[in-house]
């Protein structure tokens, strides 16, 4: 960005120049100063102007005009103000780290004014910011803190600057849903494990303690980044039982039971027991206690 220097004069004038604190910049149309970017605009009947181009902030002060007259010298005064946009000089890499552990997050900009610096999650339910300086810290972080933190640096000369730090949270598998399918023989049934974690849990199928290994006659595991899915293309008598999911990550691992069944069976959805065709059988009481019992 140029900025020029304009000073009004008359006829009356005999010598002119412009100073910058003590250093003459120009005097007439003889330049003084070795710097490349001054340069004369006009030295006229009416106007003596001079230029800098490229202002930086260096070049921050007074500039005097000095006149001379048949009568007695006049000068004229003003104050160059350098302003200068915010940038963004420093700001923390992207991070990974544990669930409950401290994060601590920098971000350093330059600008004229100073910036005013803050520091807002990027999340649905964040609302606001939530620091208003350049260190942002977090004591036992949550998976829900996880997401993008945004730094902002304004300084009402240009518009804001930002830049985004990625904030990774890991935790252990958590298992969302697991239920039981009833399905008749020769039917296709599907078991569904929902698991949540970070990094992405591994899954493992289980019937009662027995592994269930991919591309096993009959069967299907599919497993994606959050779930688990375990399809019978022809269920038989012999599928049918319990079954268990395992997720695991490189923070621990859970599981859940589910229960594959057949019509008219009756299980139980806390416990996992089950039991065929509905059928509830009670021990022969001696004829004694029933009669005690009657």
């Amino acid at each position: 960005m140029a900025f020029a220097f304009r000073c009004s004069v008359d006829n009356r004038v005999t010598r002119v120049a412009w100073l910058n604190r003590s250093s003459i910049l120009y005097a007439g149309n003889d330049k003084w100063c070795l710097d490349p970017r001054v340069v004369l605009l006009a030295n006229t009947k009416t106007q003596y102007s001079i230029q800098i181009q490229d202002v930086d902030v260096y070049d921050e002060g007074p500039y005097t005009c000095s006149v001379q007259t048949d009568n007695h010298p006049k000068t004229s005064r003003v104050h160059l103000i350098v302003q200068v946009s915010p940038k963004i000089t420093e700001i923390s890499s992207d991070i990974s780290i544990n669930e409950g552990g401290n994060v601590s997050l920098t971000c350093i900009a330059t600008g004229r004014p100073d910036p005013t610096i803050t520091w807002r999650h990027i999340s649905p339910k964040a609302v606001g910011f939530i620091s208003e300086d350049e260190y942002l810290e977090i004591t036992g972080i949550t998976r829900e803190q996880s997401g993008e933190y945004e730094c902002s640096a304004s300084n009402d000369v240009a518009a804001p600057v930002v830049q985004r730090v990625k904030v990774t949270v890991n935790y252990p598998p958590y298992i969302s849903d697991a239920k039981s399918t009833g399905v008749p023989v020769g039917q296709k049934g599907i078991l569904l494990c929902e698991a949540s974690a970070v990094p992405s849990a591994n899954f493992q199928w289980y019937k009662d303690d027995k592994r269930l290994a991919e591309g096993q006659k009959g069967l299907k595991v599919e497993n994606k980044a959050f779930f688990s899915r375990l399809t019978f293309f022809n269920v038989s008598e012999q599928d049918y039982g319990n079954y268990t999911c395992v997720a695991s990550n490189q923070l621990g691992n859970t599981n859940a039971s589910m229960i594959l069944y057949g019509p008219g069976a009756v299980h139980d959805g806390n416990n996992g027991a089950w039991r065929q065709g509905g059928c509830v059988w009670l021990l022969a009481l001696p004829l004694a206690q029933l009669t005690r019992q009657f």
